[in-house]
């Protein structure tokens, strides 16, 4: 059974960070593409950024581009979200989900991607 757990969500400042964590268990960690996702009170999900099996290739949407890094640790089975210089608009809930398969991430589309945790709340305060 797939599970995958997000942690590290909070209460900031504008200006301050973060860092998210993602761990998923009963799958084969490095077959998978990770994205992170986000969904703030009546806005559809963006897709916020995405890495590959092995962290070689990122994507990053425009809204956190130069403020966020994502990263994987393949021994750990865990995805990070580093936010930087975080804005009230980023205030949301952020999810992690799992994309099987090597492709390049150019892009984070819900749809792709298969197995979905149950999300951590980002709130910034202005």
């Amino acid at each position: 059974q797939v599970q995958v757990v997000e942690s590290g969500g909070g209460l900031v400042q504008a200006g301050g960070s973060l860092r998210l964590s993602c761990t998923a268990s009963g799958l084969t960690f490095d077959d998978y593409s990770m994205g992170w996702f986000r969904q703030a009170p009546g806005k559809e999900r963006e897709g916020v950024s995405c890495i590959s099996w092995n962290g070689r290739s990122t994507y990053y949407s425009d809204s956190v581009k130069g403020r966020f890094t994502v990263s994987r640790d393949n021994a750990k089975n865990t995805l990070y979200l580093q936010m930087n210089s975080l804005k009230p608009e980023d205030t949301a809930m952020y999810y992690c989900a799992a994309r099987f398969g090597y492709r390049l991430c150019r892009d984070a589309l819900a749809p792709d991607f298969r197995y979905w945790g149950q999300g951590t709340q980002v709130t910034v305060s202005s």
